[in-house]
C-alpha cells in the first residue's frame, strides 16, 4: 500500500512520526465516452488559452482568481510557508465521546501507520490510551492545500483516521421534511415496531453490491460478442399508500415469508409500545364474583372457628392443671400422715 501524506501526530510534547494510507477503494465500474456515430474516443486535453496548445502536466500550476477575473499565482512555497502548525502534523486538540460526532460530518478513512522502530513505542502509547479512555481523538492538519479536522480511533491495532467537515460545512434541513401535518395512529406504530422486529439485524459482510454484478456480467456478455439474457428488473410500485395499516400488515407478512418463519399466513400481531399506558382491567363476570365471595366467606368462618377454639383449648388446659395440683395435695397429705403413725410406733 502506497502513503498519500507524510507528517507527525502532535501528542502533547509527544511526536509520532506517521504515514497516512487510504482505508478504502472503489470497486465501481468505469466508463469513457465516446462518440455516438462512430465509437471514437472523447477527450479532455489542457490547453493553454494564450497559446492555444496542449500543456503538459508538470507545466501546469495553480493560481487565485480574484473578483476581478485577475489570475494570482500560488506556488507550492508560498504554501510550505504557511504559518500553520498543521502543514506536516496532525495536531490532536482534545478527546471526546465518538457519539459527540455527527455522522454527517464524517468524511474518507485512512489507516495511520509509523515509519521505522522510533515510532513504535509512542504509536503504540496512543492506540493503548484511545482503547482505555474508550474515547477519539479530534485533530487538525493540512492536506491538499486546506486546513482539514480529523478524527483519530483505534482499528484493530491500527489508528485510523476519518476526515470530518467543518461543522459550517454541514448544511441545515431546513424546508426538506413533510410540510404537511399529518398523525400518525398508536396502531400504525405499533404495527411500524413489528416490521422493524421481524426485519431484524444483519451482518454488514452478508450485503453486497447487485448492480456491480449484474453490470460485470454485461461487459463479459458485450466482450464475448454474446446478446445479454439478463431481464430488467422489476420497477417499483408508486409512493402512493391508500391504505398505510394495510400496507404494513402486508409488509410484516412478506418479511416473515423471507425469513421462512412460521405462521406465515397468520394475521400481523400488533406488540405494544414501551412506555404506553395499558389499557385498564375487564370487570370481573358474576361467576368470578361468587367465587371470590365464597372465598372471602369461607376464609371468614375459618378465622371464627379459630378464635372459638382458643378459648375451649384454654379452658381444657386449665381444668388438666388443676386435677394435677389437687393430686400432688393428696399424695403429700398421705405421705405425713404415714410419717406420724411410725413415730407413734417406735415409741
Amino acid at each position: 500500500m502506497r502513503s498519500i501524506w507524510n507528517g507527525n501526530i502532535s501528542f502533547g510534547l509527544v511526536s509520532i512520526p506517521i504515514k497516512m494510507y487510504p482505508a478504502t477503494e472503489d470497486h465501481s465500474i468505469s466508463f469513457r465516452q465516446i462518440h455516438t456515430r462512430d465509437g471514437g474516443r472523447i477527450r479532455y486535453r489542457k490547453v493553454c488559452e494564450l497559446e492555444d496548445s496542449p500543456v503538459e502536466s508538470s507545466e501546469i500550476g495553480r493560481a487565485y482568481e480574484d473578483a476581478d477575473g485577475a489570475l494570482v499565482p500560488i506556488t507550492d512555497e508560498d504554501l510550505e510557508a504557511l504559518p500553520l502548525p498543521t502543514t506536516h502534523t496532525l495536531e490532536i486538540e482534545a478527546f471526546i465521546s465518538a457519539a459527540e460526532i455527527d455522522p454527517l460530518q464524517m468524511g474518507d478513512a485512512y489507516y495511520l501507520g509509523t515509519p521505522g522502530a522510533a515510532g513504535a513505542k509512542p504509536y503504540t502509547l496512543l492506540r493503548e490510551a484511545l482503547k482505555r479512555s474508550e474515547k477519539v481523538a479530534i485533530a487538525k492538519y493540512a492536506h491538499r492545500g486546506r486546513e482539514r479536522l480529523g478524527m483519530l480511533r483505534v482499528v484493530g491495532d491500527t489508528i485510523a483516521l476519518h476526515r470530518l467537515l467543518w461543522p459550517d460545512e454541514v448544511r441545515e434541513p431546513a424546508g426538506v421534511a413533510p410540510k404537511e401535518k399529518v398523525t400518525v395512529k398508536p396502531a400504525e406504530l405499533d404495527l411500524a415496531d413489528t416490521l422493524m422486529q421481524t426485519l431484524g439485524e444483519v451482518d454488514l459482510n452478508d450485503l453486497h453490491d447487485e448492480y456491480h454484478e449484474a453490470l460485470e456480467e454485461l461487459v463479459a456478455a458485450k466482450v464475448s460478442g454474446a446478446t445479454p439474457t439478463a431481464e430488467p428488473g422489476e420497477r417499483p410500485a408508486g409512493a402512493q399508500v391508500v391504505d398505510l395499516m394495510a400496507a404494513l400488515k402486508e409488509s410484516v407478512r412478506s418479511a416473515k415469508e423471507a425469513r421462512g418463519e412460521e405462521g406465515e399466513g397468520e394475521e400481523a400481531t400488533v406488540h405494544e409500545l414501551s412506555g404506553r399506558k395499558k389499557a385498564p382491567a375487564k370487570k370481573a363476570p358474576a361467576a368470578a364474583k361468587k367465587t371470590a365471595s365464597a372465598k372471602r366467606g369461607g376464609t371468614k368462618a375459618a378465622k371464627t372457628a379459630k378464635a372459638a377454639e382458643e378459648p375451649a383449648g384454654k379452658a381444657a388446659a386449665g381444668k388438666k392443671q388443676a386435677g394435677t395440683k389437687k393430686a400432688a395435695a393428696k399424695k403429700a397429705t398421705a405421705k405425713k400422715q404415714a410419717g406420724k403413725r411410725g413415730t407413734r410406733t417406735a415409741s
